[in-house]
């Protein structure tokens, strides 16, 4: 399938999930990340959700990292295709940007090359570990620029499609590991 076809059917299916759904999948979405051998690094880099697209409540995630003394780390949106990462203390103050999500206002920069481990939000998913995303190519950017041995960790509330993403290129930027509310894919 198409990533525009994909990006339209799984925008449609998250829209139908009710509140209580959102937040019980999200849970067992971070009860399953705990089962991943990702836990002995020490930045991880999250996304905060943009609540009013549905997307995954990665509060979960965080208290995760934060019991387990981690260094969190946070996107900031700097232009149309590049993302700043920020340290998140007790001090950082979050705004939402123009397409809401929370973000960091500034703080301790962290360079993408120190980032261990990335959790990724995304639309939808193959079987290969192609995604799909917005679209916007903040993500397939920033991955571009962290270490080659970065764990990427897709996060979804739908199984993997079984059809592959036909229009993969080669700026797409595949992931290691997917966590469903089922099942954890492995790539």
């Amino acid at each position: 399938m198409l990533k525009k076809d994909l990006r339209s059917l799984y925008k449609n299916r998250r829209d139908l999930i009710d509140n209580e759904s959102l937040s019980n999948s999200s849970l067992s979405i971070a009860n399953g990340l705990l089962k991943l051998p990702v836990w002995s690094y020490d930045f991880y880099h999250i996304f905060l959700p943009i609540s009013e697209n549905k997307e995954i409540d990665t509060t979960y995630v965080l208290s995760i990292l934060q019991g387990k003394d981690k260094n969190i780390v946070l996107p900031k949106v700097v232009d149309k295709t590049t993302l700043e990462h920020y340290l998140l203390t007790d001090s950082t103050r979050l705004v939402k940007n123009e397409w809401n999500i929370p973000e960091p206002v500034d703080g301790i920069e962290i360079p993408s090359t120190k980032i261990d481990v990335v959790f990724i939000p995304l639309l939808a998913f193959d079987e290969q570990g192609n995604r799909v995303g917005y679209g916007k190519g903040f993500y397939d950017t920033f991955l571009s620029q962290c270490r080659p041995d970065v764990i990427k960790i897709g996060l979804s509330l739908f199984s993997a499609e079984g059809e592959l993403i036909t229009d993969v290129n080669n700026l797409d930027m595949p992931l290691d590991y997917c966590v469903t509310p089922t099942k954890t894919y492995s790539f």
